[in-house]
């Protein structure tokens, strides 16, 4: 990748800063309507991400008519609205005002794994309140470990990072993640891992996802054979009774075999998959349609975008 000059780093953090600071003391009500604004124009502005989206919905619901995925598509853009809101008003959650935003559903499984002494991967997307879900789970008491990729602009990148660690969670760089992870999760700790979205490299293999292969991270299955740990799967969709979001935990992923099997790594990856894949149908609207997710495919077959 090219060097970023300075002066574009800082042309681009401005902006971002200033808004992010309008989110964050501006009343919630008009905060949530310039987020959804700022994010309705971006869906005018990219017509790329949002020939991807219209893709990526066509292969996950083929039989699904052209307005219903425009409407997702929508909903799309509106959920990174949330997203961003979010990520602004991070620095005013405590654990007391913290109910108002999100709560738990099923947080027995998460309890059950931790029980077991070997360490949780909480598999989490790029679906509903990403950010917020890591945040509430450390005010609730229960800080973990994030493995992240860094933003390709190092000053935005420090602004998230700062409030991704705001309540006791510590980030991971992915480039630096083994050792660290490792030593996580055999110390009893939950580590979060995004493992939703195209793998590049030795680092992807090939499961069906949507009826269609799709290259996605083995680390995860990986990890938990060599650690004994729980794979736990939750996500935090917003819900229009409560108006609010839950974090729902699922029951863990049951694995089989041993991180030195391939067929056990390949079963095990794409019993991930499908836990992703199912919460993403429940609530298709909020995950991240945008992204590229089959761009890898596998040898002889078609490029998909």
């Amino acid at each position: 990748m090219a060097r970023r000059s300075t002066l574009r780093n800082a042309a681009e953090f401005a902006p971002a800063w200033l808004i992010v600071q309008v989110l964050r003391w501006a009343p919630l009500p008009l905060a949530r309507g310039i987020a959804a604004a700022i994010f309705d124009l971006g869906r005018h502005l990219t017509p790329r991400w949002r020939r991807t989206a219209q893709t990526n919905l066509a292969i996950a619901f083929p039989d699904w008519d052209p307005e219903k995925r425009t409407r997702v598509v929508r909903e799309c853009y509106r959920n990174l609205g949330g997203n961003l809101l979010a990520l602004a008003r991070l620095p005013r959650l405590t654990p007391r005002n913290i109910g108002r935003w999100i709560r738990y559903d099923g947080f027995e499984h998460y309890e059950n794994a931790i029980a077991q002494g070997r360490g949780v991967i909480f598999l989490t997307a790029h679906l509903g309140a990403w950010e917020l879900s890591a945040a509430a789970h450390a005010l609730y008491g229960h800080p973990m470990w994030l493995m992240v990729r860094p933003v390709d602009n190092p000053f935005l990148d420090r602004l998230i990072d700062a409030r991704r660690r705001l309540f006791g969670n510590q980030t991971i760089r992915k480039q630096d993640s083994a050792r660290e992870v490792l030593s996580v999760l055999r110390s009893n700790g939950a580590v979060g891992i995004l493992a939703d979205q195209n793998a590049a490299g030795s680092d992807g293999v090939f499961v069906d996802f949507f009826g269609r292969k799709a290259s996605a991270t083995k680390g995860v299955a990986q990890i938990a054979a060599r650690t004994g740990a729980a794979v736990v799967p939750g996500f935090a969709v917003w819900n229009d009774a409560d108006q609010r979001y839950v974090l729902k935990f699922y029951p863990a992923v049951a694995l089989v075999g041993s991180a030195d099997r391939e067929a056990d790594l390949l079963e095990n990856t794409q019993r991930c998959q499908a836990a992703i894949e199912r919460a993403i149908r429940d609530s298709p609207g909020q995950w991240l349609w945008i992204h590229r997710r089959w761009k890898r495919q596998p040898e002889g077959q078609p490029a998909v975008y």
